[in-house]
């Protein structure tokens, strides 16, 4: 190893190593080292000088300096057993870099000297280490105790610092204590204020459901009354009326008939928002109920100047479903279409999916279309397009949300689409219902469990099952989770995070810790938008954009992974 040779001394007894070590000091400082590295330095000689001494081996040391480091080289006679003396292994603690060769007989130790640090050079730092005297062992011993107090009240400094830092530590443990729980109380109350929130709604949304359906059958009976006696009046074997007359008994039952619709339309929309829509699948001939939805339909718009036309695949005429639910949909977007349509094409279109498993009813018109900014809107209730329509009749503006509540009870969605028509170019709209075909195979999963506070929405991912799950069980909470999977595991579950008493996050814990839960797959359907969710979960999908595709894709997922 090169280097400026600085100085070289021999150890031959007790004496010398007192002086290597008093060598190794002055040294270190005059290369540049801090205090506590001349300390380091010295005390890894002295420790190597004494293993050399113990052995009864006699030594030569030799300080080198390079231009980033002190490097101090010390040979002695071979000896193998030199390599795991305690020693060398504290000298290896107090420098940088330290190598043993104990069958050469060599032990190299490197200490890295501070950059940008004055440093004397190799010929004034020999001249002022011949100029020193010699070291006897009281005046090392001496030095040694100087070193040692100050190192002590180094010590002592450091601990009162470390001290003050734990004070400091605690009093702010403390503060972000006492805000964690300030937080936790004002979680506290903000979930109690949803539930409260929560329970006003249903509240409202009950009394609200209780009223339509009160006046529902309150106004039924006097308005078939006046379509009766209208009937009478205009019929033949009353007394004959004049035309001013007939015009006007006319007039009171077209307004009676409409009142009656508008009446029907809203108790079947308060049956649909409490819940009570539960379809009753049957095995349905699609061709013949579209062909007897075009025989009712045709005549209320003649075949002059607009048709209707009805195609039915063959690959599948046949299909499991609710066929009074699905006449209501189809007979409610055809009136639409033949009510907004005054010349063109009409067409009815039905086709099976075969990537989703879905049957795809398509109504498609050349009618007046509507505006993008209201495609979505006219899904709620009594909204009607703005603007002047040239149409025959209008309508209440409850056909369509019903249409698509109708749709989400079998498990299925409608869309529309639209092209509004302008002066010089048509226009056109197109409705795509896709319902869930429950007819081609049995259900995909046997037993599966929904773990939701909110009913609402358990009932609407059941029906979004229905046809894919044979058994579905529904709990409110994650303590009720257990308890229905304590008594049967089902093959999967979907858990909420936010729940009371016990929420998603706690559950799937406690699921971990059983050993017949814990390889049950989860998805976890939540509202949450942080990216931090339980490992646990196999798929995380949120209510926002919930459909049948992407659950039931989910699901697919969450079942082939807990099945690896």
């Amino acid at each position: 190893m090169t280097g400026d040779e600085l100085i070289r001394l021999r150890v031959l007894e007790d004496r010398d190593v007192f002086t290597m070590r008093k060598a190794g000091r002055e040294v270190a400082e005059m290369v540049g080292l801090a205090g506590s590295d001349q300390i380091r330095v010295a005390t890894a000689l002295s420790e190597i000088g004494r293993e050399v001494l113990a052995r009864g081996l006699t030594a030569s040391a030799a300080f080198l300096l390079r231009p980033d480091s002190l490097v101090v080289i010390i040979d002695f006679p071979p000896d193998p057993g030199f390599r795991g003396a305690d020693g060398v292994t504290l000298a290896g603690r107090l420098v940088d870099a330290i190598e043993c060769d104990p069958s050469r007989g060599r032990i190299s130790m490197l200490k890295r000297l501070p950059a940008g640090r004055s440093r004397s050079s190799g010929e004034d730092i020999r001249a002022r280490i011949a100029a020193l005297a010699p070291a006897t062992a009281l005046d090392e011993l001496r030095r040694q105790n100087r070193e040692l107090a100050e190192t002590l009240e180094e010590v002592l400094q450091l601990n009162t610092e470390l001290e003050e830092t734990n004070q400091g530590v605690l009093a702010l443990y403390n503060q972000l204590s006492a805000e964690l729980e300030e937080t936790n109380r004002g979680v506290v109350a903000l979930y109690a204020e949803l539930d409260e929130k929560s329970g006003q709604i249903r509240e409202a949304g009950d009394a609200r459901n209780r009223f339509w359906t009160t006046v529902s059958h309150e106004l039924r009976t006097p308005l078939n009354s006046i379509i009766g006696l209208v009937r009478l009046l205009a019929g033949p074997g009353g007394e004959p009326l004049g035309p001013e007359q007939l015009h006007q008994v006319k007039l009171i039952g077209s307004s009676a008939e409409t009142l009656l619709a508008l009446v029907s339309e809203l108790l079947d929309m308060a049956k649909a928002e409490s819940g009570r829509l539960d379809p009753q699948p049957s095995v349905v001939d699609l061709i013949e109920l579209t062909e007897r939805l075009g025989m009712v339909l045709r005549p209320t718009r003649g075949v002059d100047r607009v048709t209707l036309s009805i195609e039915v695949s063959e690959a599948t005429p046949e299909m499991l479903v609710d066929e009074v639910m699905l006449t209501k949909i189809l007979r409610n977007l055809l009136s639409n279409a033949l009510k907004f349509t005054e010349e063109g094409e009409v067409r009815l279109k039905v086709a099976p999916d075969i990537a989703t498993r879905e049957m795809v009813f398509t109504v498609t018109d050349t009618g007046i279309g509507i505006p993008p900014e209201h495609l979505e809107r006219v899904f709620e209730e009594f909204y009607q397009v703005p603007g002047p329509i040239q149409v025959r009749a209008k309508g209440t503006g409850l056909g369509l949300p019903y249409a698509r509540r109708l749709a989400e009870a079998m498990g299925g969605t409608l869309r529309l689409s639209s092209v509004a028509a302008g002066r010089t170019t048509p226009g056109g709209t197109t409705a795509v219902l896709r319902l869930p075909r429950r007819h081609d195979g049995p259900p995909v999963v046997r037993r599966m469990l929904i773990a939701d506070d909110d009913e609402e929405f358990r009932a609407t991912v059941r029906r979004m099952l229905t046809g894919f799950a044979a058994h579905v069980d529904e709990a409110p909470d994650g303590l009720a989770a257990l308890e229905l999977m304590a008594d049967d595991p089902p093959d999967l579950a979907l858990v909420d995070l936010l729940m009371p008493r016990m929420d998603g996050a706690a559950l799937l814990m406690r699921m971990a810790e059983d050993e017949r839960l814990r390889e049950i797959p989860v998805v976890v359907v939540t509202v949450v938008t942080s990216h931090q969710y339980p490992q646990a979960a196999h798929a995380v999908i949120s209510k926002h954009d919930l459909s049948r595709e992407i659950l039931l894709e989910a699901v697919r997922h969450a079942l082939e992974d807990g099945g690896e």
